[in-house]
């Protein structure tokens, strides 16, 4: 049995990744701070199943005030999932807090770590916003990141921050840049779950720009897979990999595919285009199928008819 830690354990994809570890057996520490980005209350139901288990510990704290020496003395793993999301919000005043909590908590954690005799890995949760607006389709992990967002940049400077603190004290760090991740639990200021929350209120879907764009969609437990397979595999540490859903998707196409789950028409309401969204998206895993033996799981499809689920169990 392995001892690990999950930061941002209740969140969208740690409350997801906590749940399969306890399944595995091991024993997790999760960290979360309940901040008010997305309404707590909703993250507390995303762990409330999770307490019955014995394996499991919860810590409701803010990760750069919290005695890591001490927590990582016999700790195997760290997923390092805690951030502060959102591309759109990442402008103005809003921007200290993305500063720290993906910068500065980062470094606090990776001072620890290269002090811990015990850890075998510390994964890395990055994003393609790291991208930008690549030029290059499908994105391969070797091009030049050039983030169009305030939020992409934090992401950057983190993954950074790892690569630094390996180089220079072996901290043996994986990164995963994530493509657009959906499925059960999902914030509620994520796309999908906006739409299908306007849907059960029938209400016009908002969407930014033309319709046009296009998306990496990768389902919440592909990225829980990739995971796992990033903790474990001896060649990943020091790399960083891509991970997406398998298929690159026309917002208008998946809004079609979205009408035909749901069973009815869905109103649409276009308005302007948000600073710092990509224009496109989409994944080059071959890197993470060769190392990670990587290979999404979930259609986009069956991903959503889970998700349009859950929305409904949820209002």
């Amino acid at each position: 049995m392995a001892k690990i830690i999950v930061t941002g354990a209740a969140g969208f994809i740690g409350s997801h990744l906590v749940y399969i570890l306890l399944q595995q057996g091991e024993e997790v520490i999760g960290i979360d701070e309940f901040n008010d980005y997305c309404d707590p209350m909703l993250k507390r139901k995303n762990v409330a199943h999770l307490h019955s288990s014995p394996g499991f510990t919860l810590i409701e704290a803010d990760i750069q005030f919290l005695d890591w020496q001490e927590l990582l003395k016999d700790v195997d793993v760290v997923y390092h999932q805690a951030a502060q999301a959102g591309v759109r919000a990442s402008w103005g005043k809003a921007f200290r807090g993305y500063t720290e909590r993906n910068i500065n908590a980062t470094q606090v954690l990776l001072e620890a770590a290269k002090d811990a005799k015990h850890l075998k890995r510390l994964v890395f949760a990055s994003s393609s916003s790291v991208y930008g607006d690549a030029e290059t389709l499908p994105t391969h992990e070797g091009i030049c990141p050039e983030p169009v967002s305030p939020y992409g940049i934090t992401k950057l400077a983190a993954e950074t921050l790892c690569r630094l603190y390996h180089k220079n004290f072996g901290v043996p760090y994986v990164s995963l840049r994530y493509f657009t991740v959906y499925g059960p639990k999902q914030r509620p200021d994520m796309a999908f779950h906006k739409f299908f929350k306007s849907i059960l209120q029938d209400e016009a879907i908002p969407i930014y720009g033309d319709g046009q764009q296009t998306r990496e969609f990768t389902f919440v437990g592909d990225i829980v897979a990739a995971n796992l397979a990033a903790a474990s595999t001896p060649q990943a540490v020091g790399e960083i990999f891509n991970i997406g859903g398998g298929s690159r998707v026309v917002l208008a196409e998946v809004l079609d595919t979205i009408e035909e789950i749901v069973g009815k028409p869905i109103k649409r309401n276009h308005i302007e285009k948000a600073m710092g969204d990509a224009r496109h998206t989409a994944a080059d895993v071959s890197k993470a199928q060769k190392i990670l033996g990587y290979q999404p799981q979930v259609s986009l499809r069956d991903g959503l008819t889970q998700e349009w689920r859950w929305i409904k169990s949820l209002y």
